[in-house]
């Protein structure tokens, strides 16, 4: 990578398309619940109980058909769970 100025282009954050926005703020979500869960990991669990409940709606219904293995156990108990509450 160069540099520009006195700014290192490595420092340039600019998403290419859409998707590259998407992943992004995926990823941001993410480490957000990583700090989350390092200071209060029930609360980071609520958390994303409460997402996967949320896009289980956006999504009609089938959220769960697009996780296999170990995620679509977790994704099955939130919203085996929300159905209680």
């Amino acid at each position: 990578m160069g540099t520009i100025g006195q700014l290192d282009d490595t420092d340039i954050d600019l998403a290419i398309d859409e998707r590259d926005e998407g992943e992004r703020r995926a990823l941001e979500l993410a480490n957000r619940i990583r700090l989350v869960a390092a200071e209060d990991p029930a609360r980071a669990q609520e958390l994303v109980d409460e997402l996967i409940v949320a896009l289980d709606q956006a999504l009609g219904g089938t959220f769960r058909e697009h996780l296999d293995g170990a995620a679509r156990g977790v994704a099955e108990r939130a919203l085996a769970r929300s159905l209680t509450s």
